[in-house]
């Protein structure tokens, strides 16, 4: 490797960022030219010469652009990731590069500009006090859900043809929305069925339903919330008129033998209420280790400020974009509104993504620093519990994950298990 790779001059931009610059002399460069063209002139096709046999000069005519490109690409992929080794640099993104083209018989010079992954010196995550909630399920939550069963076994009765609209109605409704005169297309529906009271709708809208009966037709303003989706309605009044096509009420079944029907695996009422606060207790436990977790990740970033690299933020967001638009189209959206929907919520995203950020490269620095590891029997365990979740070979697992290169990515979320498990541990744990 030539000594040009060695006396790359590197700056430190910020804690997160560093630019290298390199001034490589001509015979490198010449090196990489010759290369460049000699593959080139294998395959190149001129009238009059066999491949292989076209004089440099032609090629030069030619091929000028194509072979500087080959050459620029090698130089910098050589000299930039030599650079990243020798000066023990741990890149977080792709380099940003600027340079500006090879002239004949002179040194070539490129910067390449690069986030890097903090220095982390863990602080205080030994012995940190934390206050946990202990798991509860009251009396009054099993009949809640009770009562929520009750609703799910539900049915709707058209109501009387004279009784008007009230809270918790079904009602069908056909409605448009104008602004300033103006038809809106995302404020339209026919045949929309409504339950009122449910707070589905735009506020106020629901309120005005209200008191209607079937076969009515009411106009009136709502004015639209501010934040909302389509930032041309946001804060602004729409008038909207509604007609009320059809009227269901709900009808709420008995607590009975006649309920414990709508199940196959319950002879009575107690045993249903049994079931039911095993379900909440199991819930009641999950909630509150995630509420632990996160006062537990809370107390540790406390303890360690440090600045973070915006492109593995920024990645973080895409990846709870990408997240919250497959949840929304599997919830039965449009695919493209919901890829429009998920897009929206970037900004809201922005600060859950660099805390997630900062928790990782946290736990990876204690990890580094504690030794911790996830070895090979750890993976193979991760694998088999996803297998049996998926209801497939656990080798098929392997080799898909593998194939996508996955792998790494489940031992670091295990790595990153195991080191919030070991500050658990150390942890002063105050029950609540």
């Amino acid at each position: 490797m030539s000594e040009a790779a060695l006396s790359v001059k590197v700056e430190d931009l910020s804690p997160v960022k560093k630019k290298l610059s390199f001034d490589i002399p001509w015979e490198e460069v010449r090196r990489e030219l010759d290369d460049a063209y000699n593959l080139i002139g294998k395959k190149a096709k001129i009238k009059g010469f066999r491949p292989g046999k076209t004089p440099r000069r032609l090629l030069e005519i030619y091929f000028k652009e194509q072979a500087e490109d080959e050459a620029i690409q090698k130089l910098i992929n050589r000299f930039y990731w030599d650079a990243v080794e020798k000066n023990s640099i741990d890149p977080a993104s792709q380099p940003v590069i600027d340079q500006k083209g090879i002239a004949p018989q002179a040194s070539y010079s490129f910067t390449a500009t690069v986030e890097i992954k903090p220095v982390i010196e863990p602080q205080g995550y030994l012995d940190l006090e934390v206050e946990k909630e202990e798991p509860k399920v009251t009396d009054e939550s099993v009949q809640k859900r009770l009562v929520e069963l009750q609703q799910v076994y539900s049915t709707l009765e058209n109501a009387p043809e004279d009784r008007l609209a009230e809270k918790g109605d079904f009602v069908t409704l056909d409605f448009e929305g104008k602004m300033d005169g103006k038809e809106i297309e995302d404020a339209r529906g026919r045949n929309y069925l409504l339950e009122i009271g449910s707070g589905r709708f735009i506020p106020g809208f629901e309120e005005q339903i209200v008191g209607m009966k079937k076969g009515e037709t009411k106009e009136f303003t709502v004015k639209f919330p501010e934040p909302y989706q389509n930032g041309e309605l946001a804060g602004k009044d729409v008038t909207f008129t509604a007609m009320v096509k059809e009227i269901k009420s709900k009808k709420v079944p008995a607590l009975d033998e006649s309920f414990l029907k709508n199940f196959e695996k319950y002879d009575s009422l107690e045993a249903l209420k049994d079931d039911i606060r095993k379900a909440l207790e199991d819930e009641e436990q999950m909630r509150t280790e995630s509420e632990f977790n996160r006062k537990l990740t809370d107390a540790l970033l406390a303890g360690n400020e440090f600045e973070v690299p915006q492109s593995l933020v920024d990645r973080q967001i895409y990846l709870m974009m990408a997240n919250a638009q497959r949840r929304m189209a599997a919830g039965g959206m449009d695919p493209e509104k919901a890829a429009e929907l998920s897009f929206q919520m970037k900004d809201r995203f922005r600060d859950e993504a660099a805390r997630g950020v900062k928790i990782s490269l946290l736990l990876e620095s204690i990890a580094r620093k504690e030794s911790i590891e996830a070895g090979d029997d750890d993976l193979e365990k991760k694998l088999n519990e996803i297998a049996e979740r998926s209801g497939r070979e656990v080798d098929s697992i392997r080799e898909a994950y593998g194939r996508e290169g996955l792998l790494e990515s489940v031992r670091s979320e295990l790595r990153e298990q195991k080191t919030l498990d070991f500050v658990r541990r150390r942890a002063k744990i105050k029950s609540v």
